[in-house]
């Protein structure tokens, strides 16, 4: 099931205090960035985030759930109605997140 423009809008609208938040589009599914970085996704109208410490230790009793089917496990997303729990996750999350790679040129 893909998810719809109206939960990523709605979980864009959240994270509205939040500088740099963008989207893009993979399969029926959104990828959230932070500043350029990875932080996680809706997948199914679910909002997923990376099991990095930082975001564990945020969210000590969340569960784990997989996105897709044959990915990594992700850490479930579960207080969306709360705009200053979702800004300061992904502000805890940021240092720890890795840095985007570097684009290859394409050769002509």
């Amino acid at each position: 099931m893909a998810s719809s423009k109206e939960y990523l809008q709605f979980i864009l609208g959240q994270l509205s205090e939040l500088e740099e938040i963008s989207y893009r589009a993979m399969m029926g599914e959104f990828i959230i960035y932070y500043r350029g970085k990875i932080v996680g996704g809706i997948y199914d109208d679910r909002l997923l985030v990376k099991p990095i410490k930082s975001a564990i230790s945020y969210m000590p009793t969340t569960s784990y759930e997989l996105p897709y089917e044959g990915a990594k496990e992700m850490l479930l997303v579960e207080e969306i109605d709360n705009k200053e729990f979702l800004t300061g996750l992904f502000n805890a999350m940021y240092d720890e997140l890795p840095t985007p790679k570097p684009k290859k040129k394409q050769k002509t």
